[in-house]
């Protein structure tokens, strides 16, 4: 406890004569009036440059993560010039003299390269957490860097290691295979969108064509980002072979489902069976697809509700495609009326009313068919040809409603059921009761 004490008194006053030797020094002088220039001018490019640029209009055709990189750079001009001048500073300084008459320059340029770091990661993040874990990180390495202590740092962070095979696992390496997969994921989610954008520009593809060109693109971007990542820290891809035979058997077990929906949703962009926008019935439900994901397919029903159907159903189970090769669809009206109607009347007002509606295809006209001489009565089958399978039931509701109106018009009955009961031979049995008077 005692060394301790004089270690940490030693470690002081050789602090503070340091820092008085600094102080005292003309070349201190120097640099603190280089940094003053140096701020003065970058105030002075700062104006400038918000006069003459719009930060509103700043890469607007770029990518997103680019786009804020750079308007974060405009909007920080300042400091970025500010950094530059006082690094050119040092580097003149250490070139002309002696190292340690430079030392607050380098101290400035440090925190400058701090600072922007910070304005540059957070303008991408969105998590308040990792906002505030990258700001305690790139100012903690920062103050190592200025004490002199990031090597002993470093050096203590790969001290400690556990071996997995051929694996060697240091805090060091998984700090940096962390900070260099989350740079690569980050570049790789800029280079899909960009691609994501130019293919959905593309008239020349279909829908399924266009989702299964950007999945195969994210994935395969995605496995180059962590290949590299994990290459450029040092580590030996060969080495983590140990763990394929626990991965395997993870996914045949456990990861089964979603394995078989991955591939399904393969095999659904391929043989373009179903593609965004076309209007579906899975079961009982009915909707346009509006997303294939990797997992499922979501299905708008219209109402507000939306189904996730997981791809190994829609391979494995009867789909209803209502716009697979065509989108003209058959609407099918059943309907009766009482046999003292005139059937030929009765077929030509149904066949004219359902041309009047305005949905009705002119080039396919509508045709009614009587189908039955039922007990109740005579059964019809009205067909008429739209061009979308949109609203259905209600250009059905609709036709039926001005069918309605036509048969009240023209006198005919719509048959009911009709229930008699006769009594033969006696009658029915009915309870009676006599009230005494009292």
């Amino acid at each position: 406890m005692d060394m301790d004490l004089k270690d940490l008194m030693e470690f002081v006053q050789t602090t503070a004569r340091s820092v008085g030797a600094e102080i005292s020094s003309p070349w201190f002088y120097l640099q603190f009036g280089l940094i003053l220039a140096a701020a003065g001018i970058a105030y002075a490019a700062d104006a400038g440059v918000h006069n003459r640029v719009d930060m509103s209009s700043v890469a607007n055709r770029w990518p997103l993560p680019l786009r804020h990189f750079a308007r974060v750079m405009v909007s920080s001009a300042s400091t970025a010039v500010f950094t530059l001048l006082v690094i050119i500073s040092r580097v003149v300084m250490y070139h002309a003299t002696w190292p340690s008459r430079s030392y607050l320059l380098m101290v400035a340029a440090k925190l400058g390269l701090a600072w922007l770091a910070i304005r540059l990661v957070t303008s991408v993040l969105r998590n308040a957490f990792f906002v505030r874990l990258v700001s305690i990180v790139a100012w903690f390495v920062a103050a190592l860097s200025i004490l002199g202590q990031l090597d002993s740092t470093v050096d203590l962070l790969d001290s400690y290691a556990i071996v997995l095979g051929g694996l060697r696992l240091t805090p060091l390496l998984l700090l940096k295979a962390g900070a260099l997969l989350i740079f690569a994921l980050w570049l790789t989610n800029i280079a899909s969108n960009f691609a994501e954008s130019k293919i959905n520009s593309t008239t020349d593809l279909t829908p399924s064509v266009q989702v299964l060109l950007i999945k195969i693109i994210r994935i395969g971007l995605l496995a180059v980002a962590i290949v590299i990542a994990l290459g450029t820290v040092g580590i030996d891809l060969s080495a983590l072979a140990v763990f394929s035979g626990a991965v395997g058997v993870g996914i045949g077990i456990g990861l089964q489902k979603i394995v078989a929906n991955f591939i399904s949703g393969i095999i659904l962009l391929a043989d373009k069976s179903v593609k965004p926008g076309d209007l579906v019935t899975i079961g009982d439900n009915t909707g346009r697809i509006s997303a294939m994901k990797t997992r499922y397919i979501s299905v708008a029903a219209g109402d507000g509700r939306e189904f996730l159907v997981p791809n190994e159903d829609l391979v494995t189970q009867k789909v209803v495609n209502w716009t697979y090769t065509d989108k003209n669809t058959l609407v099918k009206i059943t309907f009766g009326t009482n046999y003292d109607a005139d059937p030929k009347l009765v077929c030509r007002l149904a066949i004219e009313t359902a041309s009047a509606h305005p949905r009705a295809q002119k080039g396919k006209p509508p045709n009614c068919l009587l189908t039955e001489f039922a007990e109740a009565g005579m059964k019809f089958s009205l067909t008429l040809w739209l061009a979308d399978p949109d609203g259905m039931d209600a250009v059905k509701s609709d036709v039926m409603l001005a069918l309605w109106d036509a048969f009240k018009r023209e006198g005919i009955r719509v048959p009911y059921p009709v229930r008699e009961i006769r009594v033969r031979g006696g009658a029915l049995p009915v309870e009676t009761t006599v009230e005494v008077p009292n």
